[in-house]
């Protein structure tokens, strides 16, 4: 195979490829030998016609075609090798010549991922900035603890206070007629948790055990069912029991019961170290952002639109996964929020074409610095990433590479490689 790359303009480039003939034979016998076993021609059992009646039969063009069809990716593949171009895009494929006896030649011309001009990233000056972990900090996640395990005692005396939780009935009417999903029995609800329809949750403080009570809210305009979006309800409510919350004491008793500590003393330090733990994460991640964002303005290089317009259908898909986990299709939001998909694609393109600049650049970098990733890492992400889905490694990673995730996922590795060393290289105040 012969190669001849020319560029034509921007990012756009036109490989000439050149294929030896005993490719093409080759390539044409196992279309024949494909094409034989589909076919019944009278006199011949099926598979066993001469190629010659074949040829007849369907023509010999079909057969060049199948052929093609198998040697122009192959070719074009080890094309992309040898010439180390990235492409970004499916290629436009042009037969330049293909006559017998002679090469077989094609034109593939693809747009290819922007050459980066890269500026100073070596000994660049940043501030770190952690916060301080102080005993208010402390006693915030102790208090936490102590709510996340207190006891919910019943209260038969007096009125439901905030925090409290009520058990209850409730119907909803709109224009005095029941609606759907507008009910329910023996209902949870903690006062002030917000779970609730604004208004509803302040309307039951004071209520006492037994007592009926008509709530009137009004529906957010942004409700996630747009039949209810905006209207006014009437709910009856019943509170059948309201139970409070007995927090324990904070004493070395509550750490053992909380912890595998012994004593108060041993787990507000090891609180403390967690604490510190996030408060160092943030920091570095703080630093690291503002890192690479001095990187970014000192080089250069002019994102392809292509490139923009995929990010921007990935940023889609993931708000779009977010509204279905709210019950939203993007098809009620967009008619909800009186807005249209190309207006959104608007709003996300300055982010997007930042975002694809930073990784182009980061990318450009770790192939300069010979950023190499190692098998031992992949299966470390690989075992990490399973962990947090509680999947086996082996069978997480078959489902990454089905779904064509792992060059990703070997990306995020070269990306937090290079990091790594930018930020070891950087001048750090």
């Amino acid at each position: 195979m012969k190669v001849n790359m020319e560029k034509i303009e921007k990012n756009i480039v036109a490989l000439e490829i050149e294929v030896e003939q005993s490719k093409i034979q080759e390539a044409t016998e196992k279309a024949y030998k494909k094409i034989v076993k589909k076919i019944s021609i009278p006199g011949f059992r099926k598979g066993k016609a001469p190629r010659v009646l074949v040829e007849k039969h369907v023509g010999k063009d079909y057969i060049n075609e199948e052929a093609l069809d198998t040697v122009v990716p192959q070719e074009y593949y080890e094309a992309i090798k040898e010439t180390n171009i990235q492409p970004i895009d499916k290629p436009k494929i042009d037969i330049v010549q293909f006559e017998e006896g002679k090469p077989f030649i094609f034109k593939a011309t693809v747009e290819v991922k922007p050459e980066v001009e890269l500026g100073q990233y070596i000994g660049i000056e940043v501030e770190r900035k952690e916060d301080e972990i102080t005993d208010i900090e402390v006693n915030a996640e102790l208090e936490r603890l102590r709510n996340r395990h207190a006891q919910l005692v019943n209260i038969e005396e007096g009125a439901a206070e905030e925090k409290d939780s009520v058990i209850i009935d409730f119907e909803g009417f709109i224009d005095n007629e029941p609606f759907q999903g507008g009910t329910g029995t023996d209902y949870s609800l903690e006062l002030g948790s917000g779970t609730f329809i604004p208004g509803f949750e302040e309307k039951l403080i004071g209520a006492k055990v037994g007592e009926v009570r008509d709530v009137e809210v009004k529906f957010p305009d942004d409700y996630h069912s747009v039949e209810l979006a905006g209207k006014d309800a009437l709910f009856k409510v019943t509170v059948k029991g309201i139970k409070r919350k007995e927090l324990a004491d904070l004493d070395d008793e509550f750490a053992k019961d909380v912890s595998e500590f012994e004593t108060l003393e041993e787990l507000k330090n090891d609180i403390m170290n967690r604490l510190k733990e996030v408060a160092e994460k943030q920091a570095l991640t703080r630093l690291q952002d503002e890192l690479v964002q001095k990187i970014v303005e000192n080089c250069n290089v002019e994102v392809p639109d292509l490139l923009i317009e995929q990010r921007i259908d990935g940023m889609l898909q993931g708000f779009s996964q977010r509204l279905s986990m709210q019950g939203l299709s993007m098809e009620d939001f967009l008619k909800h929020t009186d807005n249209d998909i190309d207006a959104i694609r608007s709003e996300y393109r300055s982010s997007a074409e930042k975002a694809v600049k930073t990784d182009l650049i980061l990318e450009a970098i770790a192939h300069k610095e010979n950023i190499m990733v190692f098998d031992e890492e992949v299966d470390a992400r690989v075992a990490e990433m399973a962990k947090n889905y509680s999947a086996e490694p082996e069978v997480f990673r078959n489902w990454l590479e089905s779904g064509g995730n792992m060059e990703s996922l070997m990306k995020s590795i070269v990306i937090d490689k290079i990091l790594i060393q930018l930020v070891e290289k950087a001048v750090i105040k």
